[in-house]
C-alpha cells in the first residue's frame, strides 16, 4: 500500500478491526518513510460474476450500478450511510450464496427486492413498480395489499392476554 502523502511504497499495518457485520476490515497504516498514519478499508468484491440481461446480453456485475438503483428507490427516505452499506453487503452475500458465476437480472432483482422489503417498504414499492413494470393502479394496489397482509400480526383476544 502506497503512502497517501509521500507515495512511498512501504507502509505497515498498525491495527486491524473487523466491522460489526463482518463484511469489511479497517486497517490503520503508517508510512515507514514519513510516519504519516492513514486508514484503509478492505471489502469483499464480487468478481467474475456475469449478469444475463433479459435480451440475452451479458454484462459484468457492477456494484455501482446496483447502488445507484437502490439510491434511486431510497430517494428522500430516512437511512444512514452505515445502514445502506449493510444493505449492500447483505445483498452481495445473498448473491455469493448462489455460488454461481452468472445470475439473470430477474434473480438479481428478486434478491434486491427481498432485502429492500425488510429495509424500507416505501423504497421496495418504488423499486418493484419500476422493476416489475407496474402497468396500472390495480397492480400497484395489489402489491401494497400483500405488504399490508405480511406486516400484520394477529391481535390477541382479551381472553388470551395475561
Amino acid at each position: 500500500m502506497y503512502c497517501a502523502v509521500c507515495n512511498h511504497k512501504d507502509t505497515k499495518v498498525v491495527d486491524s478491526r473487523i466491522s460489526a457485520d463482518g463484511a469489511s476490515v479497517r486497517r490503520r497504516r503508517e508510512c515507514e518513510k514519513c510516519g504519516f498514519r492513514f486508514s484503509t478499508l478492505e471489502e469483499v468484491e464480487l468478481l467474475d460474476l456475469t449478469v444475463v440481461k433479459r435480451d440475452g446480453r451479458r454484462e459484468a456485475y457492477s456494484r455501482d450500478k446496483m447502488t445507484k438503483g437502490l439510491m434511486r428507490s431510497l430517494e428522500k427516505r430516512p437511512f444512514t450511510d452505515q445502514a445502506f452499506q449493510k444493505l449492500v453487503h447483505k445483498i452481495e452475500r445473498d448473491v455469493q450464496k448462489k455460488k454461481r458465476g452468472q445470475l439473470t437480472t430477474e434473480e438479481l432483482g428478486e434478491i434486491l427486492m427481498k432485502n429492500l422489503k425488510s429495509f424500507d417498504k416505501v423504497a421496495y414499492i418504488r423499486f418493484a413498480s419500476v422493476y416489475r413494470s407496474f402497468e396500472d393502479v390495480e397492480t400497484f394496489e395489489s402489491e401494497l395489499q400483500k405488504l399490508k397482509r405480511r406486516g400484520r400480526t394477529p391481535k390477541k383476544s382479551p381472553s388470551q392476554k395475561k
